[in-house]
């Protein structure tokens, strides 16, 4: 049991350390942006507890029920989800959550759709609005082009790999891919897929949720529903960010070997995975016109 602690506050620790890392090599806008973020949570935090989280749920359901209820309504998430998939937006979790939310179980299919649809719409997008950019800019970037070469041979593995991580964020990552000119669209949309277990698990959550928010439904749950329906909400979530933490040591582990690996190429390319804040499409200054 003690082992087992240890190794958790080791993680944590390595976790925080890895965080505040990449927090010190952000711009000034970027930690301005973190900040506005944790100003956000804070307010959202204030306003819940003025207001009641039951207040809150009862409205939030009510809303969802007339969005279910309205012809295309799944045709309204699904153009916000194409929305926030592109940079700098937020809130790729939240609308799966909604999905599941407004349509329970069945919301999975739309919501897949439109992560599958959103993601390869910026891809194609940004391909298309900074090719030459991206050729210029690469050409001039030896860590990126190692990237490049490292990715080409590693192939579809390291792709998904990456792909599935938690950093960086939706949009983000979005946004990275369509920056490395070796990932196709073929081989992007498989890696894509393979985010499908995600949005179930948050689509899931969200179905669990709404039945806790319907007044009506909650009293006729007895105790033990309530407490089962919870307990589903809290494993959901935490099944969640355990495999979002396994993938993100996996992805580290990975880089780590990079950074071990005798070819020059290996090592420059996990510097520029660490640093994927100066991907062309990424950093505020990448994309400097020619």
């Amino acid at each position: 049991m003690l082992v087992a602690l240890s190794k958790v506050a080791h993680f944590v620790k390595v976790l925080i350390q890895s965080a505040s890392s990449r927090y010190q090599k952000l711009s000034l806008v970027g930690k301005a942006l973190i900040w506005f973020i944790l100003f956000f949570y804070f307010c959202s935090t204030v306003f819940i507890l003025v207001v009641t989280p039951a207040r809150i749920a009862q409205f939030t359901y009510d809303f969802a029920q007339d969005i279910r209820h309205l012809p295309y309504g799944y045709a309204i998430l699904i153009v916000l989800m194409i929305a926030v998939s592109f940079p700098p937006f937020i809130g790729h979790t939240t609308l799966l959550n909604l999905f599941g939310f407004t349509y329970g179980l069945p919301g999975f299919f739309p919501a897949a759709f439109a992560s599958l649809a959103g993601s390869a719409i910026v891809f194609v997008t940004l391909r298309i609005m900074f090719s030459k950019r991206l050729r210029l800019w690469t050409s001039t970037n030896e860590k990126w082009q190692a990237l490049e070469v490292v990715i080409r041979s590693r192939g579809i593995p390291l792709i998904i790999l990456i792909r599935v991580s938690s950093f960086p964020p939706w949009a983000w990552s979005n946004s990275l891919f369509a920056s490395i000119a070796p990932v196709s669209l073929f081989q992007f949309f498989i890696a894509t897929l393979f985010i499908l277990p995600k949005v179930m698990v948050y689509v899931f959550v969200g179905s669990r949720i709404a039945r806790l928010s319907d007044g009506e439904q909650r009293n006729h749950m007895d105790t033990q529903t309530k407490i089962v329906n919870s307990l589903l909400v809290v494993g959901g979530v935490a099944i969640s960010v355990l495999a979002s933490s396994l993938v993100y040591h996996l992805m580290q582990k990975e880089i780590k070997r990079l950074h071990d690996s005798p070819s020059e190429s290996d090592e420059l390319a996990a510097e520029a995975l660490e640093a994927t804040e100066e991907a062309p499409l990424l950093g505020s200054n990448s994309l400097s016109s020619p």
